[in-house]
């Protein structure tokens, strides 16, 4: 079981490692879904199925906060909060090149290759195309790798791997987005760092953090500034 980060009755958020699956998929490999339902049946004593709603999703090689809702209620409500962009995502990235401009808000169209199950980037809106828009700040800098922070204004399929290459900063181990060499353990360095909203139903403000990796790359960035 993957640290747990936040726990309430509505919510459970929990450090997804890069070798979890958000969700089970035709792999049949074991969801982190299905390692928290197991989680919680066995520290509530709870007998039969237990309700574990799916918030959001990150793809498999990526590692960091990952949310869940434990009543349909605080489903329904993150559900739509995700919709309306009233939950703030922040994200960090490691990259080789560095990026064109130190901050910028960069805007493009995607469109997915189902076969390829990759994202396919334009400037400009063709047919299919889907708007995503993102703010990356560089933020460290080591010998050879830069550190972006990536906030998230849409939530598009591979979003961040696809924008980050189309302006010659695809992240380290990505070989599907133009990396030249895979991360040994299959990872790509992505990580989904902080998450921000409103609390469903208290009200209150959640804000739920993610830690480093415990690796040698990571740590070169805990310290580092631009």
């Amino acid at each position: 079981m993957p640290e747990i980060l936040y726990e309430d009755n509505h919510l459970i958020a929990v450090c997804k490692r890069s070798s979890d699956l958000s969700q089970g998929d035709k792999t049949g490999d074991i969801s982190l879904d299905t390692e928290v339902k197991k989680y919680i049946a066995a520290k509530y004593n709870k007998p039969g199925d237990v309700f574990l709603g799916v918030v959001h999703r990150l793809d498999r090689p990526v590692r960091g906060v990952i949310l869940y809702a434990r009543t349909s209620k605080a489903l329904a409500r993150m559900n739509e909060m995700f919709r309306t962009a009233q939950v703030r995502k922040t994200y960090l990235a490691i990259v080789k090149e560095r990026p064109p401009e130190d901050q910028a808000t960069i805007t493009h169209y995607l469109k997915k290759n189902e076969k390829q199950n990759k994202m396919y980037v334009f400037d400009n809106e063709v047919k299919g195309s889907k708007k995503a828009s993102l703010t990356y700040q560089l933020k460290g800098r080591s010998e050879r790798y830069y550190l972006i922070e990536i906030e998230l204004h849409s939530g598009r399929h591979h979003q961040i791997r696809a924008q980050l290459a189309k302006i010659g900063c695809p992240i380290k181990g990505d070989l599907k987005y133009g990396f030249p060499r895979s991360n040994e353990d299959g990872s790509i360095s992505l990580m989904a760092r902080r998450i921000e909203f409103i609390h469903p139903v208290k009200k209150e403000k959640i804000v739920i953090t993610a830690p480093f990796p415990e690796d040698d790359l990571w740590n070169a960035f805990k310290d580092a500034e631009v």
